[in-house]
Formats: C-alpha cells, structure tokens, sequence
C-alpha cells in the first residue's frame, strides 16, 4: 500500500487558482511551460523519484517511465503499473502478478499525470524564487504553495529551463517530513504509440489474477 501511495504522489504532480494575487513573473513562466507541453500529442519520461527524510535518515530512489497522450497514461515504477485510457484504470502488481480495474472517476482525474503542467493554474499561489544552476544549464524555480491548508503537502517547487521552457525535475514537501523529488533523466516528444499502449493486454501476464471493480 506504501508503494502504491507512493506511485500516486507521481500520478499526482506527473497532475488549477490565477488571481490578483499571483507571482506576474511566475506565471509568466509557468504558462509558457504550460503551453509547450501542451503542443505536444504526446510524450515519454523517463524519471527518477527520490524519497528523503532527514529527521527519520530516510533516503531512497527508484526509476520509472511514463508515456502521457492527453488524459492518458501508462506509469511504470518499482513493480508496479498504472494504466489509464481516459475512461478505465488498471493498476498492476508485477509481484503477485494481479491487476485491478476500476472506473475513473473524479479522484483519479485530478491526479492524471497529464495535468502535471497545469496543477500550478487551481488550488495554489505561485512565485519566482530565483534561478539555479546545473550543469551549465540555467533553471527558473518557481515555488506552488496550496490554498488548502489541510493539503499534507505544503509546498512544490518546480525547476524550469530557461532556454526551452522545459521541466527538469519537482520536489513536494509533506507535513510529514518527507521530501519526494523527481528528476527527468529522458525525455521524448511524440514518440510512436503502439495500438494497445493504454489499456491492460491480459495476453501478455500469463495467468494475472483480474480484480474487476467496475
């Protein structure tokens, strides 16, 4: 269960409140990010998602993929698969070879990873907090705190490339104290999309155990 709350914090921010009140600077940088990812038809990441914890010495990283086409997703991480057609979402446990179907609905929505480059446009304040640099290559941070005060998160910082407007990695920090960041390691626009890349081909897990909740 660890794991798989863990696979929807990425599901979450891979997931809109302009006001008055708003960072212009920010938000100018944010909608150009916006805009670019948005041009494309789809695109695939590869990523690495890192969990700290200082007060608990907690450190630890895994590797994962995702392929986004508008509202669908198919995210693959640390044995376990979440696929998502828009309509229907299957989640897949490679270690007890099981995978469980239900329907979308508003939850699931909110936290589609196609969002991931709007979250900052509901629900949060944005600002500019500088720029930092890493291997020659120059980033805008610009830090999302929510309006809900009950969010368990209470801060997401982003790290934008100030040469093609890009995402390089996000960090969301929990009341808990732990620190999630996640790095893109590869990236590819409109890559080729195989007939069956949003939905569960039972055909290949030979003998998966279906959990229909629909």
């Amino acid at each position: 269960m660890k794991k798989l709350l863990s696979v929807l914090l990425i599901v979450l921010t891979f997931v809109n409140l302009a006001s008055a009140q708003q960072d212009p600077q920010a938000g100018k940088i944010l909608n150009q990010m916006s805009a670019k990812y948005k041009s494309m038809k789809a695109f695939k990441a590869t990523f690495a998602q890192t969990l700290e914890n200082p007060s608990a010495k907690v450190k630890e990283t895994m590797q994962g993929d995702i392929l986004v086409s508008g509202p669908k997703y198919h995210l693959s991480v640390s044995g376990q698969e979440i696929i998502n057609d828009g309509k229907l979402m299957w989640t897949f446990l490679q270690d007890v070879n099981e995978v469980t179907i239900t329907e979308n609905d508003a939850e699931a929505e909110a936290m589609s990873p196609s969002k991931i480059f709007d979250m900052y446009k509901k629900g949060y304040k944005y600002a500019y907090a500088g720029t930092e640099t890493e291997g020659n290559i120059n980033y805008d941070v610009i830090e999302l705190s929510p309006e809900d005060r009950n969010n368990p998160i209470f801060k997401v910082r982003l790290y934008i490339n100030q040469k093609d407007s890009t995402l390089k990695k996000w960090q969301m920090f929990r009341n808990n104290g732990n620190r999630y960041t996640y790095a893109i390691t590869n990236f590819q626009a409109n890559p080729d999309l195989a007939a069956d890349a949003f939905t569960f081909n039972k055909a290949k897990h030979k003998g998966v155990t279906v959990v229909d909740l629909r």
